[in-house]
């Protein structure tokens, strides 16, 4: 558990389930559209990987209703909110414990693989990604959003937010193995596996097309569930991290002030 989901604390903290509500929230109206390019006959399988509290299983399900789906997930708190709120999919949706290093899933076994919000969670994702194409069938699609905490754009004021990424959270990712910048580094996957139809596309979360209160909502959910191990990682006092973080969230709430996240989305067909 510690050794593949080193922000096992963070994840099964109740401010993750705020954060993918309201991430969810932000970037599923834009996202949804992506979907578009996904065309599949019949009745499709669609694993759910890193699903937490099945926020998107829920709305892929409402997107797909003739699909199965699977959410899986590494923490058995999520996924008993998951099953409580998508107890109305009947048979269709099911949630599984599962370990995103070995899949308990048989080779070649969906058509679609959704995961979102989870490359920069874990350490070296490359193994994750192989595990994505070896249960996914040839021709079936990926589609990753990758986090990427260098395209976090917001206004400096008393405080320098991107001082406070690069210089705290980025060496906190780093020293445990995560990726703060796998949002840039995941094209290279999908090339070095061979998917076909490569694209990567962006939503933007910013303060025109999102509204304030879900984009503060993100960045204050980060800040409940990660200001304790942040403060610890970088030696700074709990007090001065958290300041940080409510002065990127007054800026975001602020309405004569813009902030902007660039989410990449990448997506592909297996060979």
């Amino acid at each position: 558990m510690n050794e593949r989901n080193p922000q096992a604390e963070q994840m099964g903290d109740a401010s993750m389930a705020r954060n993918l509500a309201y991430q969810a929230e932000a970037i599923w109206p834009q996202e949804r559209l992506l979907f578009d390019r996904y065309a599949f006959a019949g009745t499709p399988r669609i694993l759910d990987l890193g699903c937490g509290t099945g926020e998107i299983t829920r709305r892929l399900a409402q997107r797909y209703p003739e699909a199965e789906l699977v959410g899986v997930d590494i923490l058995d708190g999520n996924l008993a909110i998951a099953r409580r709120e998508s107890a109305s999919f009947g048979g269709r949706v099911r949630y599984e414990v599962g370990d995103a290093f070995a899949l308990a899933c048989r080779d070649a076994s969906f058509d679609l693989v959704v995961c979102r919000h989870m490359s920069q969670a874990v350490p070296d994702f490359r193994r994750v990604f192989d595990e994505i194409t070896r249960v996914l069938r040839p021709g079936g699609w990926l589609h990753l959003v990758s986090e990427d905490y260098g395209m976090l754009h917001l206004p400096r004021g008393t405080r320098d937010a991107d001082r406070f990424w690069i210089d705290t959270v980025f060496p906190y990712l780093d020293g445990i193995g995560c990726d703060s910048r796998v949002g840039r580094h995941s094209w290279p996957l999908f090339e070095r596996a061979g998917y076909r139809d490569v694209a990567v596309d962006y939503v933007v979360v910013d303060t025109l097309r999102v509204p304030r209160a879900s984009f503060a909502g993100i960045l204050r959910s980060w800040r409940d569930g990660y200001a304790p191990v942040l403060a610890e990682s970088s030696r700074r006092e709990i007090d001065d991290v958290r300041a940080d973080f409510d002065a990127m969230i007054a800026s975001i709430e602020d309405p004569a002030r813009y902030a902007v996240w660039h989410v990449p989305v990448i997506s592909g067909r297996r060979a």
